[in-house]
């Protein structure tokens, strides 16, 4: 997958992730009410909130806790208004990032922005300064241990199923769609019984930047700054880990 697995290390990245669940399931809260907000409470009906409901289950968000933010996010006509933004920024060494973010204040969201880049010794680019670097895509990410199809039948379901790649790892399988393909393909995957570490649309990037031991340190702590803010949803960059 273009070279990109951020999937190198599976136990730092599930302790890591562990440690953060609060946080990631607050975040998707967030991510259910404004894919609800815009399309409705029916996934059936609403591909955005498709996507989400998938990411929510890979982060092994309990599905009470899914329906519940569903419900609310339907019925609540007085929550805050969300607006999604799109920031682009340069890290240690020319490393591109995309930081999306869901805010009701854009001026405090682009301050704190602002201000993590700044520390880490990078900068916020301008619209688009970095956005060509990258390809919306599908990823779907399967632990190999856990994986009940060999790795030959997990890749002939996917690629019959519309998947654009397919990629065996030292620890797990990624697969890459189209995003208008994405929510069938998981679908397809979760009838078999499959679970997922990680089950999004997101920005791929196309090549990749190596950093030196000061600068792979630099560039975590600026991941984790911006991770760490409220309004930070998600965030993307083509360093290779």
């Amino acid at each position: 997958m273009s070279g990109h697995s951020k999937w190198n290390n599976i136990q730092a990245k599930k302790g890591k992730a562990d440690a953060q669940r609060g946080k990631i399931f607050t975040k998707l809260g967030r991510e259910l009410l404004v894919a609800v907000k815009q399309g409705g409470p029916d996934p059936a009906g609403n591909s955005t909130l498709k996507a989400v409901i998938a990411k929510c289950k890979a982060a092994n968000m309990p599905n009470d806790t899914i329906n519940n933010a569903i419900k609310k996010a339907s019925g609540d006509s007085g929550s805050a208004n969300y607006e999604e933004i799109m920031y682009e920024g340069y890290g240690p060494n020319g490393v591109a990032l995309i930081v999306e973010a869901s805010t009701d204040n854009k001026n405090r969201t682009a301050a704190e922005v602002r201000h993590a880049f700044d520390k880490a010794g990078g900068n916020l680019g301008t619209t688009g300064c970095v956005a060509y670097m990258f390809n919306k895509k599908g990823v779907i990410v399967i632990e190999k241990e856990k994986c009940s199809l060999s790795e030959d039948d997990l890749m002939m379901q996917v690629l019959e199923a519309g998947a654009e790649d397919f990629t065996a790892n030292d620890e797990v399988y990624e697969i890459e769609t189209a995003p208008s393909d994405f929510s069938n393909i998981l679908e397809n995957l979760q009838n078999l019984g499959l679970e997922f570490l990680e089950a999004s649309v997101q920005m791929v990037p196309g090549t990749t930047v190596a950093l030196d031991e000061k600068g792979a340190e630099r560039m975590n702590k600026l991941i984790d700054t911006l991770n760490d803010l409220d309004d930070v949803m998600n965030v993307y960059h083509n360093w290779e880990e």
